[in-house]
């Protein structure tokens, strides 16, 4: 199951479960549409792979099935792999 990370790794924009906007790569890095499309061009920062948009979690769900709280935050590791 995903692990629904509440927020940009690069911004920290809340990103919820249940709406669309967030972006993942296969390790579940995560970050929000502007994030993924203008600083980083749909290409994962930390493993090179390719950020897709989330799933999103149907809300009646979310209650047995949470997203996690675990938030990851590092500004200094956002720019685009070389």
């Amino acid at each position: 199951m995903l692990e629904l990370r509440p927020g940009c790794e690069c911004c920290n924009t809340d990103l919820p479960p249940d709406r669309p906007g967030a972006y993942i790569c296969s390790f579940e890095c995560t970050f929000c549409h502007d994030c993924a499309s203008q600083r980083l061009h749909f290409v994962c920062p930390n493993c090179g792979g390719e950020l897709l948009a989330r799933p999103r979690r149907p809300t009646e769900r979310l209650s047995r099935y949470p997203a996690s709280t675990r938030r990851v935050y590092k500004p200094e590791g956002c720019a685009p792999l070389a």
